[in-house]
């Protein structure tokens, strides 16, 4: 990169303030922000964000499931655009990085451009991805998964909240169903910012983590089936669904931990059918999420966890039915996306290492079908999906400008710019 655009840095203060303008919706007394999908606050920030695209000089388009697609124009028009972006919906608890830094960050860039009047060779096209979070409607990253190809539109129009509300019922309650199909905008590379939502960038001082690979991801739904019967029951005759789930619960926890680092797994949700202080419970409904980012070891798990719980349902005495609702194959990224962004941040000197995402991001599902790579900068303490969620302002900064230099390298540039157009394979 020669002459002004290494020198070419975002607004700091502007990203900034947008993150904490567009945490009022649905801000929390806690500082964090409920803003679930296709959600009262969903349509509030959509109306903000696509206002601020459109004062930015973006077009903005909406497909069948909602995404939105904020095109800047380039000197070539007919060349796929390069996407940027992340997503606007929350966790129930949520903060104020996740997701919205990568989008709001994908705003910047193109402000930026603006202010130095820098047209790049190929379009910029900026994406609000629908439900990446899952909190409302499973599965997650439902949007970017159609668009991949992983769903069809209307089996996730068909989708229900806990309510009973579908997901296209939700899209026209808040005016987002929008009239482009699924998958007909295609791009020629995209870049997701994030917040890593682990420890290691802070642990081990670093700036920038250039994201090569994401986990795999197994999500499960189980139901334990026991006998429900009086508090006074004997211990020896007892059914009970709560045991054998504890016991599932540490058996999947030493199943994972024998993997590790490369795996890890959870049982997030548990539901007692009837519950009452003196009956022992009889059903119980539970959830289990399992992770890896190599494939040998996600069918190990899934044949360990599966013959464990097997031995606790004969143990106890109890009917368990265990069944696979999504499995998401590890992400290995594009390698001329991933040398973009390394390449950005090693010019822009910031300390940086090549990392492996541990949570699934619409990035993972695209790169079936984009050249696509991440970028991650620190949170305070590897916390997210919580209120406390935090970041500094000089990461948040960092993050973005090497989401601008590397959309540069992959957009193309004048020739008075100078900046190499790297060309994904």
């Amino acid at each position: 990169m020669t002459n002004r655009l290494p020198n070419l840095q975002i607004n700091a203060e502007r990203l900034w303030s947008d993150i904490h303008e567009t945490a009022q919706f649905g801000g929390t007394p806690k500082g964090g922000v409920r803003r679930l999908t296709l959600s009262e606050e969903d349509r509030l920030v959509r109306n903000w964000f696509r206002n601020a695209c459109e004062a930015a000089g973006c077009e903005v388009h909406v497909d069948a499931l909602g995404s939105m697609f904020a095109i800047r124009p380039g000197r070539d028009n007919g060349k796929p655009p390069i996407g940027i972006g992340s997503h606007l919906d929350t966790q129930p608890t949520g903060g104020k990085f996740d997701g919205v830094l990568g989008t709001l960050a994908g705003l910047e860039v193109i402000r930026t451009l603006n202010d130095a009047g820098i047209e790049t060779d190929a379009p910029i096209c900026l994406v609000n991805w629908t439900n990446e979070e899952g909190s409302r409607f499973a599965p997650a990253m439902m949007a970017s998964g159609a668009y991949a190809g992983d769903f069809t539109v209307d089996d996730i129009l068909s989708r229900e909240d806990s309510d009973g509300v579908t997901v296209g019922e939700a899209l026209d309650a808040i005016g987002y169903r929008g009239s482009e199909p699924v998958g007909q905008r295609q791009l020629g590379a995209f870049v997701e910012l994030h917040i890593e939502q682990g420890p290691i960038l802070e642990r081990e001082n670093k700036t920038i983590g250039v994201v090569e690979r994401g986990q795999g991801i197994l999500w499960y739904d189980g139901r334990i089936t026991g006998f429900e019967r009086h508090a006074s029951t004997p211990m020896e005759y007892r059914q009970d669904a709560l045991v054998a789930l504890s016991e599932i619960v540490l058996a999947v926890e030493r199943i994972a931990s024998a993997h590790a680092p490369q795996a890890v797994a959870t049982v997030g949700e548990v539901v007692i059918a009837n519950p009452s202080r003196n009956v022992v419970p009889g059903e119980i409904a539970f959830t289990m999420d399992v992770r890896s980012p190599d494939e040998a070891i996600m069918t190990a798990l899934d044949s360990d966890i599966r013959s464990a719980i097997a031995d606790i349902a004969m143990l106890r005495k109890v009917a368990i039915a265990f069944e696979s609702v999504w499995c998401k194959p590890p992400t290995i990224f594009n390698p001329a996306v991933v040398t973009a962004v390394e390449q950005a941040s090693a010019a822009l000197g910031y300390s940086h290492r090549r990392i492996i995402s541990g949570a699934g991001h619409d990035a993972c599902n695209l790169n079936a079908v984009v050249p696509t790579a991440m970028i991650f900068v620190p949170c305070k303490d590897g916390i997210s999906h919580n209120e406390l969620e935090d970041a500094t302002q000089a990461d948040c900064a960092a993050g973005a400008n090497v989401l601008l230099h590397a959309a540069l390298a992959l957009a193309g540039v004048s020739a008075s710019g100078d900046v190499p157009t790297v060309r994904p394979s």
